[in-house]
């Protein structure tokens, strides 16, 4: 039996230009942190020759062309495992439509589990690009390559997306101290709202390939990244705030059902309660809502916001790992 736990992640500035849309054409980049909040992998051999995949429903067949969940089967062929096992999975958080990016967390976990299965161990990189594959270049899903790389590496890190499809990595390195003040300053509430991800970054790729004013704007959230990169390198920390907003304010006009008036309203009644910046993580729409506010005004934004649920969390600096191996 092999389990892994991956985490799950929150972005601050950057994303959509890490969608091929746009770094195929230029450079894009991220800047993103995993978080304490995990989806584990459990992979076993099955007593006979079949697979056994259990997740929201549970899928028994013979041969890995029927699993009719793609990224279970197309992880399989990839590692080349054809039968006689059993994979299943939990999440800490609602796996679908909430922002977190945990289809791709899924994913790079669920690579790592069979790579261990068959008694490979591989990199961070490789569990990304792989992931990578199968999503976007197998699968055909519209989305970017920002949750992989942070389910896989952990951490708190600025991804550069390339043309020629390289990633670069550069760790955002931060001491326990550190750690601790950025945490007491975020507040990440659930919207209870959920939405097709897929939809929405359809979309933004359409408007980014076709219209200018998108370009324009993604190109004004690639340089919040290197802004907010020396601005984390001086310790000014409240940057991370005001770029939030700066960053919400681009991405909410990048495609129609990023925002809604519900969105909009919590957003304003946060900032009057204190909060200095946020955004809605991932495609939009709903999921979960990113806030920057000094600790003292959490209480207030939380009885300001009622609807919402708020989910504690702490920063976690590894990426996919493997933490239970019997023979």
């Amino acid at each position: 039996m092999i389990i892994t736990r991956t985490p799950l992640r929150i972005s601050f500035v950057g994303g959509g230009t890490d969608l091929p849309a746009f770094y195929r054409q230029e450079p894009g980049a991220v800047i993103s942190t995993a978080i304490d909040k995990y989806i584990y992998i459990t992979v076993n051999p099955k007593f006979d020759a079949k697979i056994r995949a259990s997740y929201s429903v549970t899928e028994i067949v013979d041969s890995v062309d029927e699993l009719q969940h793609e990224l279970i089967r197309e992880a399989l062929r990839l590692v080349g495992i054809d039968g006689g096992i059993e994979i299943t999975s939990i999440s800490d958080i609602p796996s679908q439509g909430t922002g977190l990016g945990s289809s791709s967390t899924y994913t790079v976990g669920l690579l790592n589990a069979l790579y261990a299965y068959k008694g490979q161990l591989v990199s961070a990189e490789r569990l990304a690009r792989e992931a990578c594959q199968i999503e976007i270049e197998i699968c055909g899903k519209p989305i970017g390559k920002q949750d992989q790389y942070i389910a896989a590496y952990g951490g708190f890190q600025l991804f550069e997306f390339l043309p020629d499809e390289t990633v670069t990595v550069t760790p955002l390195l931060l001491n326990r101290a550190e750690r601790r003040w950025l945490e007491s300053h975020l507040l990440l509430l659930y919207t209870g709202l959920t939405r097709s991800a897929d939809t929405i970054l359809g979309r933004q790729a359409a408007n980014t390939t076709h219209d200018n004013a998108t370009q324009k704007r993604l190109r004004r959230m690639r340089r919040m990244v290197s802004e907010l990169h020396q601005a984390i390198l001086a310790k000014e920390w409240d940057a991370i705030g005001h770029q939030l907003h700066r960053g919400w304010e681009e991405k909410r006009q990048l495609a129609q059902g990023i925002s809604n008036s519900r969105i909009d309203a919590w957003y304003t009644r946060a900032r009057e309660h204190g909060a200095i910046g946020g955004k809605i993580l991932g495609a939009g729409g709903g999921g979960f809502l990113l806030l920057y506010a000094p600790p003292e005004c959490h209480p207030e934004i939380v009885r300001a916001l009622p609807e919402l649920r708020p989910v504690p969390f702490r920063l976690e600096q590894q990426g996919s790992r493997i933490i239970y191996v019997e023979d």
